[in-house]
């Protein structure tokens, strides 16, 4: 066994206080060349790098340092939250909640692993009545390419557009399904980290991967992200699930 010899006791704080700041040190240089490595995309004030629907009318709005949406943009055309830049390979740190779920869904499926829905003895597709809340985040610019945020049991996460389209190769509506349920309660935040790596999408939400290595054909090769908008209120009541939503703490990293 090699023996360590030590200063003589009068040296022995300075020697570990020299040990202690070159650890320090180090691992402080590691951790800010890491932060250096990733962009803020909400810098918690306003909308500094977003574009903001015309005519909101200040729906989208910044509250105690985070995005707060309460589904009723006046915009008469698009309603999503655009980034300014674009963006094409890269890696998306974002916390979101649902505020509240006040509508139900009476059109729930029940989706099994592949992708498909769960069907009944007759062939019919199963339904079920869940409280729902739906937004989500579009990637490089597509509305199909988008990571769902909503209520449903399958869990957040899941790629919609491509899970649904029956034109789409069973192994791709297969892998844009979540392998688990890993939302936190209504109310509560979450965290996603999102990467696109050319046309692969992993998504790992509260630190569990839902989705690894999904292809997504046709998928655009850059774009702007998006905070989506979704619900339609009439006379005072929701008629689809609305994006009562909020969001903090969005960084990405260009790979």
């Amino acid at each position: 066994m090699k023996t360590i010899k030590l200063p003589p006791t009068r040296n022995l704080f300075r020697y570990f206080a020299a040990l202690l700041l070159t650890v320090f040190t180090a691992s402080s240089f590691t951790f800010q060349e890491e932060q250096d490595e990733w962009e803020q995309l909400f810098n918690g004030r306003d909308f500094s790098g977003w574009i903001v629907p015309e005519g909101d009318n200040g729906h989208w709005r910044v509250v105690d340092g985070v995005i707060d949406y309460d589904a009723l943009s006046e915009a008469p055309g698009d309603k999503n939250l655009w980034t300014e830049k674009e963006y094409g390979d890269f890696t998306l740190k974002i916390d979101w909640r649902l505020k509240d779920v006040p509508f139900v869904n009476p059109n729930v499926p029940i989706i099994r692993p592949d992708g498909t829905h769960q069907r009944n003895a007759r062939g019919e597709e199963i339904r079920m009545a869940v409280p729902d809340g739906d937004s989500g985040i579009y990637l490089r610019g597509s509305s199909k390419a988008q990571v769902n945020i909503w209520a449903w049991p399958i869990g957040s996460g899941e790629v919609y557009g491509y899970r649904m389209d029956r034109n789409m190769p069973p192994e791709v509506r297969a892998g844009v399904t979540p392998n688990r349920m890993a939302d936190n309660h209504i109310g509560e935040w979450n965290t996603f980290v999102i990467t696109m790596n050319g046309g692969l999408l992993t998504v790992v939400l509260n630190g569990h991967t839902v989705i690894e290595n999904a292809r997504l054909p046709g998928v655009p090769e850059t774009g702007r992200l998006a905070l989506q908008h979704h619900g339609n209120m009439v006379d005072g009541e929701w008629r689809s699930s609305p994006s009562l939503v909020q969001f903090r703490n969005i960084y990405i990293k260009e790979l």
